[in-house]
């Protein structure tokens, strides 16, 4: 019997071959998914940066009705009177008349009379000059009478010097005079002409109002809405009286 057959010599180097080809392969890189269901990995960072930025805005504070009262309010009683009225005493009754007008219902006005109003005992002048540095306004009833009165002058410079760059703190009021007659210490300054229906009464309430607070005021009947200026607009002036 003769002995088995050598396995082919060409054949081992092909099985060599292969074995070597395995050992020196590289493994592939396996491609793994992310689990979309993982709640604990971190966002991307592209998907962070692509998100926008909240800003907060500027928080800016509006005035409510409420406030502009409030300041209307405080502004008025910062001072004792609205208004003082300087006046001739020969022209008592139609100064009368005028201050019921001012006190009057609706937006009432506190005025200063100097004869019902100044405390007993005590100095006219000095009187006349608390009061007139306690009031809002100071309104001049200018008449035949007041030109004339060398006491009703002084009450004229005394006002204009408590507020002379002020526009609106002195008011006068022309009755019983023509232009030509206006003070010449005045005729810088507008004039309410006191031959109107009201004697321009109505005028001069507003125009306080308007120079205290500087707040929305209704107005008469059948003018309508409402105004709101500080001191005296140029609307305003239309209706006052300037001397030329």
């Amino acid at each position: 019997m003769s002995p088995p057959a050598c396995a082919c010599p060409h054949r081992k180097s092909h099985m060599a071959e292969g074995w070597f080809r395995q050992i020196l392969r590289k493994p592939k890189k396996r491609h793994v998914r992310p689990d979309t269901n993982t709640k604990d990995d971190p966002e991307p960072a592209s998907q962070i940066s692509s998100l926008p930025e909240t800003q907060e805005s500027p928080c800016v504070p509006t005035s409510s009705p409420a406030d502009t009262e409030s300041r209307s309010s405080d502004s008025r009683w910062s001072k004792t009177y609205d208004v003082c009225v300087c006046h001739s005493e020969q022209d008592l009754m139609p100064v009368q008349e005028l201050v019921s007008y001012l006190e009057g219902e609706p937006n009432g006005l506190r005025c200063f009379l100097h004869l019902r109003d100044a405390a007993p005992g005590g100095a006219i002048v000095s009187e006349l000059c608390q009061a007139m540095g306690n009031s809002h306004c100071c309104v001049l009833f200018i008449t035949p009478h007041f030109l004339q009165d060398p006491w009703c002058k002084y009450q004229m410079l005394q006002a204009l010097s408590e507020a002379p760059g002020s526009e609106g703190h002195t008011i006068p009021l022309l009755a019983g005079l023509a232009r030509s007659d206006y003070p010449p210490e005045l005729r810088f300054m507008f004039y309410v002409d006191g031959n109107c229906v009201d004697n321009g009464f109505g005028k001069v309430k507003k125009t306080v109002w308007r120079y205290r607070d500087g707040v929305e005021i209704p107005l008469g009947r059948g003018q309508g809405g409402t105004s709101r200026v500080k001191d005296i607009g140029l609307h305003e002036r239309k209706d006052l009286q300037k001397f030329s």
